[in-house]
């Protein structure tokens, strides 16, 4: 009986990545337990705990907000003292002069209007008297320099935070910069670049938007709600309660809603972060998906994955969106229940019609922040998804960094030695066991074996590009784990397979391999790696600019161009990985007169696949499974017909069929008497006709 596979959601699915991500990364989160990573609070926590750096900027802001928040909130209480001017003015002109205020409410209550007495004595009219003009004057004069200075304050304060949040996130990025340097090389080797790509720029700009949108607005409402508390358990303690029903209410809505909201942000950033991968996949690949007419294939795709994320941004928006309607709602309620029981106290004397106006207008300043609270939580929220997928590649396992007292390399001509070395990218998959070999001085060493077979993987090491399981390397009697990754670096030149060029000038990008090699030093490496012979046909010569993709530079002169840039690095050690399998015949052969230049007097690592193109190496290292199951010269391998012997006549046998048999006929008669293979000796003739062109 089978039964079918469980389905889990979107939920339980960011639950569990995260929860792997917090088991395998290796931060601290600020003393929090990396079990409690997937929260909210921990990960709020953490990303406040990045201003403290500006703690006396941050205390100084608090006291500005504080000062703003007090005479914001002192201004309805004297505002309320010019309702009761006005009231007081109203009521005493409607009674007869010469009384005072007492007598006035004993006359009023000998006529049975027992209400209106509560009102003229509350409001201490004089009877006769109108309204005081030049006391109101006094007051909204007072009140106006109050709403002044507070919005001056207020403004100071909102432009220091702001200060503030640009100089954290500035160093959150400079955090993510220097942290992708720490990285190790097996790290992109597992997360997607547009995945990357996405938490360092969407994630960050996220933070950025929430921290400058949020936090100044939450200092000052935090503030608001203590200090109209205070004013309003001043006026009236029964009214104050009727304000405080609000409280729980709006937690509720906070309590349950705030959770599901933050789990619905995280699934939608990283809905962002799949759909950016998969964009820029489709843009890196496009010639290729243009080959294969792929294009409905791409675009339905895209289309799944743009829907994915379009219902998981919705449900974050619809969710986050509901916070605030909600405390509106329960504010508006609040409001009612105010001006019902406050008109009935000034109905009755208890309260003059200024403190309730002054109340309800305090209790639109209480409501009024929560709301905003309650709207800046989908702000925070989102933002905060954003920051741990952000703390989460800062938490990431470095690589380990470098000894403080490292040696500095030792003066040699570049002899390499493994010595019984083992290495893995995982520990169920042993890759290279027990290696050993020797490289003596300015020898060529080429690398050939099937794909897989270890080849890329052994320059690596060689590079420190990953470390050691077991075993050790030398270079000139130095073991390079000693030396720092950059001194290591430092006396190593490599040409990858597939040439990388930034955008600037082509004597900017010979000059990357040594920023202070001179114009001479840059025209020497262009001539001996035939760069010179192409440059001079471009529009302004080495100081042509080449766009990001190099487009303006033909594969093989891209190619030559990293071969220079080698070249100007004078490294002790070079490394050749396929760097000509892309490029023409013709572009082969310059390329391969470029690095023997370049290979003079250093010792050298190629890697191959075109076995015609190692034959003259010193030392042939025949790889199958991570190990080294053949070494030798090419003549040497030829002669015992083992592992090298197999590899190099499939290729020619493959290669011969493509010839016709005519050509072959003739390259074969021609070769008959020399002895050799004929598909060589057509090569070596087609090198022989170019010979006068390089």
């Amino acid at each position: 009986m089978t039964t079918e596979p469980t389905q889990i959601s979107e939920e339980e699915q960011y639950e569990l990545e995260l929860a792997e991500q917090a088991r395998v990364n290796s931060g601290d989160w600020d003393s929090v337990a990396p079990g409690k990573a997937s929260k909210f609070g921990p990960s709020f926590r953490r990303l406040i705990g990045r201003l403290k750096p500006h703690a006396v900027a941050f205390t100084f802001v608090s006291l500005l907000g504080a000062a703003g928040v007090v005479l914001a909130v002192i201004a309805p209480k004297v505002l309320a003292e010019a309702t009761n001017v006005l009231f007081a003015g109203f009521i005493g002109a409607q009674l007869p002069a010469g009384l005072s205020n007492e007598q006035a409410v004993e006359m009023l209550r000998a006529e049975g209007q027992d209400d209106f007495a509560n009102i003229v004595q509350t409001a201490n009219a004089v009877p006769g008297e109108g309204i005081d003009f030049v006391k109101l004057s006094q007051i909204l004069i007072a009140v106006l320099l109050l709403y002044v200075v507070s919005a001056i304050l207020t403004w100071v304060q909102g432009y220091v935070v702001n200060v503030i949040m640009v100089r954290t996130m500035w160093k959150l990025r400079e955090d993510v910069e220097a942290k992708l340097n720490r990285l190790p090389l097996s790290y992109f080797d597992k997360v997607q670049r547009g995945e990357l790509i996405s938490r360092v720029t969407n994630d960050i700009d996220n933070i950025t938007q929430t921290m400058q949108q949020s936090l100044s607005g939450a200092i000052t409402a935090v503030l608001t709600v203590v200090g109209v508390l205070i004013m309003m358990f001043s006026i009236s303690w029964q009214l104050a309660i009727v304000a405080l029903v609000s409280l729980p209410l709006m937690a509720v809505i906070f309590g349950v809603i705030g959770p599901k909201s933050q789990k619905a942000f995280g699934i939608q950033w990283r809905k962002v972060g799949r759909l950016n991968a998969r964009v820029e996949e489709s843009f890196s690949g496009h010639a290729l998906v243009k080959v294969f007419g792929r294009e409905a294939d791409s675009h339905a795709k895209f289309k799944a994955e743009n829907e994915e994320l379009y219902e998981a941004s919705f449900k974050a928006q619809f969710l986050s969106g509901i916070i605030m309607p909600g405390m509106m709602f329960i504010g508006n309620l609040t409001y009612v229940g105010i001006a019902v029981l406050g008109g009935l106290m000034v109905a009755s004397g208890q309260l003059r019609l200024g403190d309730v106006q002054a109340f309800i207008q305090y209790s639109q300043q209480f409501t009024q922040p929560l709301s905003e609270l309650g709207g800046m939580a989908a702000v925070v929220q989102s933002g905060t998804a954003s920051a741990e997928r952000v703390f989460q590649l800062l938490d990431a396992d470095e690589q380990d960094p470098d000894a403080v007292d490292s040696p500095k390399p030792a003066e040699g001509d570049g002899t390499i030695e493994f010595e019984h070395v083992s290495f893995s990218y995982s520990p169920e998959h042993p890759l290279i066991r027990d290696l050993s070999f020797r490289v003596e001085p300015g020898q060529t060493v080429a690398i050939v074996g099937p794909t897989g077979a270890g080849k890329t993987t052994l320059v690596n090491l060689i590079m420190r590009f990953y470390e050691l399981d077991g075993g050790r390397i030398l270079l000139n009697g130095q073991d390079i784990s000693e030396l720092t990754r950059r001194d290591m670096r430092a006396k190593t030149g490599m040409v990858l397979q597939d040439p990388w060029l930034f955008a600037g000038s082509i004597r900017e990008n010979i000059r990357y391999g040594r920023e202070t090699a001179t114009d001479e030093e840059i025209l020497e490496a262009a001539r001996a790696t035939y760069v010179d012979r192409f440059v001079h046909s471009l529009p302004d010569g080495y100081d042509t600019v080449l766009d990001e993709e190099a487009s303006n530079v033909s594969a093989g002169e891209k190619q030559l161009v990293t071969i220079a840039r080698a070249f100007v690095a004078q490294p002790s050690v070079l490394i050749l990985d396929e760097a000509t399998s892309s490029v023409d015949t013709r572009t082969e052969l310059l390329l391969q007169h470029a690095m023997a230049a370049l290979r003079e007097g250093r010792t050298s690592f190629v890697i191959a696949h075109r076995l015609s193109t190692i034959r003259d190496a010193d030392l042939i290292l025949v790889m199958e499974h991570g190990d080294i199951v053949e070494q030798g010269s090419h003549d040497e391998l030829i002669a015992r017909e083992g592992a090298y012997w197999r590899l190099y006549n499939s290729q020619f046998e493959q290669a011969a069929a493509d010839f016709d048999a005519e050509a072959a006929a003739l390259v074969a008669d021609g070769a008959a008497e020399a002895g050799t293979n004929p598909l060589e000796a057509r090569v070596e003739a087609a090198a022989e006709a170019l010979e006068p062109e390089l």
